[in-house]
């Protein structure tokens, strides 16, 4: 844990135990490469709340588009986020759609380093 604490110091709970298994085979040079590309291209828990509440009171989707998920951004935009729904329910579980998010990244970044 304290290697992932040195290198990505934001990661909380799920995210550092998930990376700490993620990394666990890398050298002390990889586990640099992989920090610097990982804080780079990660999405804070806190943004992705933040982005959506703004979608349920003046953009809905926005938090779907900056997670990269582009279509569900623009159906959420045409459908006033499923009649808010989709917008409420997106506050709920913001945390989990940015570990996800953060999860797919980290495989993408663990392949090349």
């Amino acid at each position: 844990m304290n290697r992932i604490l040195k290198h990505i110091p934001e990661a909380r709970g799920e995210e550092m135990i998930f990376l700490e298994r993620l990394t666990e085979q890398c050298d002390e040079q990889q586990m640099h490469d992989f920090a610097m590309l990982y804080r780079s291209r990660r999405k804070d828990p806190q943004l992705v709340l933040i982005l959506s509440v703004v979608g349920l009171v003046a953009i809905p989707g926005i938090q779907r588009f900056v997670l990269g998920q582009i279509l569900m951004g623009v159906l959420y935009l045409f459908t006033a986020g499923f009649c808010l729904i989709g917008s409420i329910i997106d506050i709920v579980n913001a945390s989990d759609m940015a570990f996800e998010y953060n999860c797919g990244v980290a495989y993408e970044i663990i392949e090349h380093v």
